[in-house]
């Protein structure tokens, strides 16, 4: 058994952060029904190329298997009376409309709670429900409004490869629900909880934040180097890139032996993390001129066998490859179609796959009939 089986969770959220954390629900045993617009569905669905083997957007996915979709109209009375059942029935419902946008439905957390007060209520929005409602709430402004582009890249800002901040968003959300889950359970009492994306980014800006509310710094583009250790970037070899990610002076000592260098370790340039970031260009030339006379899988090996964080900078498939190397079993199938795995391994309660991502309104029956028993 899962350890959210018997929870029911409504699912009024598209795009990215919101499925995102449903599916995680769901992977625990959570049974999701996913509410989607006629016709159309979630955004995702046309998110591509590339396209699934049974012709789904890969997007809409990575981020929908072990859900029941319906297909609802909220504009319609039949299909709105549908909706407030399932709000009603909820254990956990989730939403990232406009803030407000679902009140004229009798959707919004009040109505649901006075009908259902042990709901746990989980709004996700891109700037807030106050002041920054109506700014629309897409993961690339928020990166760019909320500094991360400004701290990533090098000679412009540059997003990260992937929607990084809806994830976090979809993962803080999830924590959040849980909590809220684990405060009815001793209260009897549900509650709502609001989480943004530009909160998420803020908080996991981590050091970064931490240094300008500190301290008052405001970092800049710095590319692959580190702000605050050295060595702690991009090295060339003699046939590809790679990491050093050096994090104290013990390292530091046992890359300089077997580098064939030790007395790198004793230079008063050297000696200490702080003096190493102080002199991280004189540093970074120094390194290089040792690390080119071989590769860098054959440094990967050397320097880890030596205690040294290090490692080539692999593509998609090469990430894979060494996930399934080291057992972490990265890819599940689920009905016949390649997914990527939970990464949480649970000794009694583990993630499940029992089904594929839902077509649109696939599942409209099965979610009536979900709901008349438990009428």
């Amino acid at each position: 058994m899962g350890a959210l089986d018997g929870l029911l969770v409504a699912d009024f959220t598209r795009v990215l952060a919101g499925p995102y954390a449903t599916m995680l629900l769901a992977d625990l045993g959570a049974t999701v029904v996913k509410v989607e617009r006629p016709g159309t569905g979630d955004d995702t669905r046309a998110w591509g190329p590339p396209f699934g083997q049974d012709g789904q957007a890969t997007y809409y996915q990575s981020v929908n298997r072990n859900k029941l979709s319906i297909a609802l109209d909220l504009a319609d009375p039949d299909d709105l009376r549908i909706a407030c059942e399932l709000a009603d029935a909820a254990d956990i419902l989730v939403e990232n409309h406009k803030p407000g946008g679902l009140r004229r439905f009798g959707l919004d957390y009040e109505s649901v709670a006075g009908r259902n007060p042990g709901v746990v209520y989980c709004s996700i929005t891109g700037f807030g429900s106050g002041a920054g409602k109506d700014m629309p709430g897409y993961d690339l402004l928020v990166q760019a409004m909320g500094g991360l582009m400004s701290i990533t890249g090098q000679g412009e800002p540059t997003k990260a490869g992937v929607a990084v901040v809806d994830v976090l968003t979809g993962l803080h959300a999830t924590v959040g629900m849980l909590a809220a889950l684990r405060h009815r359970e001793t209260t009897g009492a549900g509650q709502r909880l609001e989480v943004s994306l530009l909160g998420s980014l803020l908080s996991s800006l981590v050091n970064q934040a931490s240094g300008y509310v500190g301290a008052g710094a405001v970092p800049g583009l710095m590319g692959n180097a580190h702000p605050s250790i050295a060595p702690y970037e991009v090295f060339t070899t003699a046939d590809r890139p790679m990491i050093l990610a050096v994090g104290n002076d013990a390292q530091f000592a046992r890359l300089a032996r077997a580098l064939g260098a030790p007395d790198l370790a004793g230079r008063k340039e050297y000696v200490t993390n702080t003096a190493r970031v102080a002199h991280r260009a004189e540093l970074k030339a120094e390194l290089e001129v040792l690390l080119k006379v071989r590769g860098a899988d054959e440094w990967q090996r050397l320097l880890t066998e030596s205690g040294v964080p290090c490692g080539p900078i692999n593509d998609l498939a090469q990430g894979f490859t060494l996930a399934e190397r080291l057992g972490l079993q990265p890819v599940v199938e689920v009905e016949g179609l390649a997914q990527v795995a939970n990464p949480v391994h649970y000794d009694a309660t583990p993630a499940s796959y029992r089904a594929a991502p839902p077509h649109i309104d696939e599942d409209r029956a099965a979610v009536l009939d979900l709901l008349r028993a438990r009428s």
